[in-house]
C-alpha cells in the first residue's frame, strides 16, 4: 500500500493535468499563469512535487477553478484511488 502522501501528490498532478488539457493550456502557459518555471507544473503533474497551499491556489487561479472545485475533485480522486489500493 502506498502511502498517502504519494498517493496525494499523484492524484494532485493528475487533477492538475487534466484540467489543463481540458483547457487547452500547455504547461508552459499555466507556468506563466502561476508565476512558475515550466518544470515546477511538470514534477507537480508527474507527483513528484508536492504542491504548498499557497501554490495550490496560484495553480486554481491559472486554471481558473475554484480552490473548494479543485479540493472536491482531489478528494474524489484520492477517494478512487485509495479503493483501488
Amino acid at each position: 500500500m502506498s502511502e498517502p502522501s504519494n498517493i496525494i501528490k499523484r492524484v494532485i498532478g493528475k487533477t492538475v493535468k487534466a484540467i489543463r488539457i481540458k483547457q487547452g493550456l500547455s504547461q508552459e502557459d499555466l507556468a506563466h499563469e502561476c508565476n512558475v518555471d515550466r518544470s515546477y507544473i511538470s514534477m507537480i503533474e508527474v507527483g513528484r512535487n508536492e504542491p504548498s497551499v499557497t501554490k495550490i491556489f496560484d495553480l486554481c487561479q491559472g486554471l481558473k477553478i475554484k480552490p473548494s472545485d479543485f479540493f472536491k475533485l482531489i478528494e474524489i480522486e484520492y477517494d478512487k484511488a485509495h479503493e483501488n489500493e
